[in-house]
């Protein structure tokens, strides 16, 4: 009998990655005095695996240019996050909104494509893709920053290499993962909108979609500052989503995370604050029942947590990898 024998890599990591089961799970049917110790567990390992921070700086914003748009007034913005690195960044300002108190604001992050320009629709996309210029267009402060790698802070890159995974060799060899890095700039991002004027900081929330989405995730559970979170085109499980060839990129994944944090316990360090989660039906990178599944046993993290069952939306739509944005304005209204 011939020796089954195995040269494919991609076949490896499948089989490898398969084999691996979370070491400290959401417990079923917990009770709320048993998710506490559980969260704080998941929140010390999240830390772990994004790994040291970097050193804060004076964030100095400085507004470089202002245009007139429809309806509000789209200014250009550049702050620092550490002493060698600098954002820039969109803060589209309602007209509405110049002589009025402080209120509602939004950061809006963009996902893997051109960057602010896409979701401020500088630049033409499909459905959905312009989230930041309609969050502003229904009267909220939205500031919306480059990732690295992308928009202004993209490096010309030859066609046979990835920015995103050249970046994870770069921080590789650094020690530091450009996961943590992103969320450090979105972080000192919630630091220049909190400070705006116009902006009560109680009062801000994160919405993104892909990438976007994934930020939105890991910012939320990290950072209380977001009062609110708009999840689209993510939310599912790193267990069905490393089985989708080329789904995965060296901007969103930590050393060893599967197996020791999921995409429902990031989710649970969000509870009970209010979190909206778009699906398309026909998402092929990050599948819909995983979806599905993901938010029924979040559901039990709300309800133990007292939060209100409109404070966890999963709007499922027919549609593809996309923003698709029908329940944003009502449950913004709601919650912002």
């Amino acid at each position: 009998m011939t020796k089954r024998r195995n040269f494919s890599n991609w076949a490896y990591w499948r089989l490898r990655l398969d084999e691996v089961a979370l070491d400290d799970p959401l417990p079923a049917d917990a009770l709320a005095a048993e998710l506490d110790p559980w969260r704080a567990r998941v929140r010390a390992r999240l830390h772990e695996l994004l790994g040291a921070r970097p050193a804060a700086v004076p964030p100095d914003p400085e507004t470089t240019e202002s245009v007139q748009c429809d309806g509000y007034s789209r200014e250009r913005v550049v702050f620092d996050t550490e002493a060698t690195m600098s954002v820039p960044a969109y803060l589209l300002v309602p007209d509405a909104r110049r002589d009025a108190p402080p209120g509602p604001a939004v950061l809006a992050i963009h996902g893997h494509g051109p960057g602010k320009s896409l979701v401020c629709g500088i630049e033409a996309g499909g459905p959905g893709d312009d989230y930041a210029h309609a969050l502003a267009s229904l009267g909220y402060v939205v500031l919306a920053p480059d990732l690295r790698g992308f928009g202004e802070r993209h490096d010309w890159t030859p066609d046979d290499k990835y920015h995103c995974d050249w970046d994870l060799v770069c921080g590789t060899m650094a020690g530091v993962l450009p996961l943590e890095r992103n969320l450090w700039d979105l972080e000192r991002a919630l630091d220049v909108l909190g400070a705006h004027p116009l902006v009560d900081p109680a009062r801000v929330a994160a919405a993104g979609l892909s990438y976007g989405g994934t930020s939105t995730l890991f910012l939320a559970a990290l950072d209380d500052r977001v009062k609110v979170a708009i999840v689209s085109g993510y939310l599912s499980s790193w267990q069905a989503a490393h089985t989708v060839p080329w789904n995965m990129c060296g901007s969103q994944v930590m050393p060893g995370q599967l197996g020791r944090i999921e995409h429902v316990d990031l989710a649970s360090l969000i509870a009970p604050r209010p979190l909206l989660v778009e699906s398309g039906t026909e998402d092929l990178i990050f599948p819909v029942a995983s979806a599905r599944a993901t938010v029924d046993a979040l559901r039990g993290v709300y309800k133990q947590l007292g939060a209100p069952d409109d404070a966890l939306v999963h709007d499922v739509f027919e549609g593809d990898h996309q923003w698709h944005g029908t329940a944003v304005p009502e449950f913004l209204a709601r919650w912002l």
